[in-house]
């Protein structure tokens, strides 16, 4: 007998369309998909959807959850409650950590914690090189064979090209894929704002987009050297689009991510100084927003992520330039993304291949699908409703998300893992 049946659903296939019909669950994984009039299966548990969204469980690459280290600000039972609210089945997370996830020991220690407190999937990433200080690389095989999924410095700009050429080299021999950070690291430091008029009219420290694409062009050099597989973390201005087109042409082994926040906010947000709006890399003109958007629904950008990154209130209740960046988004990246599906820039096929489906293949999984044999992490959802967003409600410890207050379409109405329910809206 089927374990668990989803009756009259609108089922969001990244692959394809949106189709009406039912699904099941066995075991754990899709048994079966029914969108035409063929009898459904009996099942144990009968979920009637009415005619609402189920869709693969998001998969958010980049994921700061604060242990060790920092767990007043995060950890892995508070990132997983607010993961599974916003419909994210999968973290991919970070080793920004205090200290670095640099040796296999903190690793064991971090998934060990994620099994225990999380309800969701926790795929850790591992430093590229120790203590993430770009000056001598980390012991990749090892982190591999104790579970890493790639490898990141995050941030920190790996600033000697001979280090990194090292890293990538050897990180191409075993298949390890590296996040990257493009930024020119000289002219990006101390940066609060994007360079122009709005940030000359606060006196804000700014930089152009230009390191953002200099940053890109150095990096697509050093794959094309070393032929590593590499993921840009975050593309967020339109001049860096165009070299990250000729890559792809390339035929090198490159994608690219940018975050909600980049897609849904322009640097005007800042306004009256609102450091909720201080992200890194700083908001970008109206005219990148856009861009970035149309590269999501060409393809030319795989994945968007969360950037999930928690700040205490002492961080953030700063002025603008002396605040700690980062924005807590695990719960706001399903709704904020319906923003760009209620402004038909990006469709919801297409938004769920670069929240799900792309994420996945990247890294080499079989989740982000709905086809049958594969994991039954599904979110229902209903990309209509819609509500006031108020930071009081966060499951995350830290609530320093720019969406505060502000009008919103896009519930999560349940999430599962493994056909488990982790979460249901009251």
């Amino acid at each position: 007998m089927t374990d668990l049946l989803f009756t009259n659903a609108k089922l969001l296939d990244p692959e394809g369309t949106v189709n009406t019909g039912a699904l099941a669950v066995t075991d754990g994984r899709i048994s079966a998909i029914i969108t035409d009039d063929s009898p459904l299966p009996e099942a144990g548990t009968v979920i009637d959807c009415n005619r609402k969204h189920l869709a693969p469980g998001l998969i958010d690459i980049g994921v700061k959850v604060c242990e060790p280290g920092e767990r007043h600000k995060e950890s892995f039972g508070s990132a997983g409650q607010a993961a599974a609210a916003g419909g994210v089945t999968t973290m991919v997370t970070r080793p920004d950590t205090d200290p670095a996830i640099d040796n296999p020991e903190t690793l064991e220690f971090v998934i060990r914690r994620a099994r225990e407190a999380a309800p969701v999937n926790v795929l850790p990433m591992a430093a590229l090189t120790k203590g993430r200080q770009g000056r001598e690389m980390t012991e990749i095989g090892f982190l591999l064979d104790a579970g890493a999924v790639a490898f990141t410095d995050c941030d920190h700009v790996v600033t000697d090209s001979k280090v990194f050429a090292r890293a990538l080299t050897y990180a191409r021999s075993l298949g390890a894929l590296v996040l990257g950070h493009p930024q020119e690291p000289i002219l990006s430091a101390g940066a609060a704002a994007t360079s122009g008029k709005f940030a000359s009219l606060r006196g804000l420290p700014a930089v152009s987009p230009m390191a953002e694409r200099m940053g890109l062009d150095r990096d697509i050099a050093m794959v094309e050297m070393t032929g590593a597989r590499y993921h840009a973390d975050q593309i967020t201005a339109a001049r860096a689009l165009p070299p990250l087109e000729r890559a792809k042409g390339n035929g090198f082994d490159i994608t690219a991510g940018t975050s909600i926040h980049h897609l849904t906010l322009n640097a005007l947000d800042v306004a009256d100084y609102r450091t909720f709006f201080k992200i890194k890399p700083p908001l970008r003109d109206e005219e990148d927003r856009v861009a970035i958007a149309e590269a999501v629904q060409t393809g030319l950008i795989d994945i968007i992520s969360s950037m999930h990154t928690p700040q205490d209130e002492e961080s953030k209740r700063l002025p603008f330039e002396a605040a700690a960046s980062g924005a807590v988004a695990l719960e706001t990246l399903l709704p904020a993304a319906m923003r760009l599906f209620h402004a038909d820039q990006i469709d919801l096929p297409t938004l769920w291949r670069a929240m799900s489906l792309n994420p996945a293949k990247r890294l080499g999984l079989d989740a982000g699908r709905l086809t049958v044999g594969a994991p039954a992490d599904l979110v229902l959802f209903d990309p209509h409703a819609p509500f006031v967003m108020d930071r009081a409600t966060l499951q995350s410890k830290s609530r320093n998300t720019p969406f505060d207050g502000a009008r919103m379409q896009g519930k999560v109405l349940q999430t599962f893992v493994a056909g488990h329910s982790v979460y249901k809206r009251d």
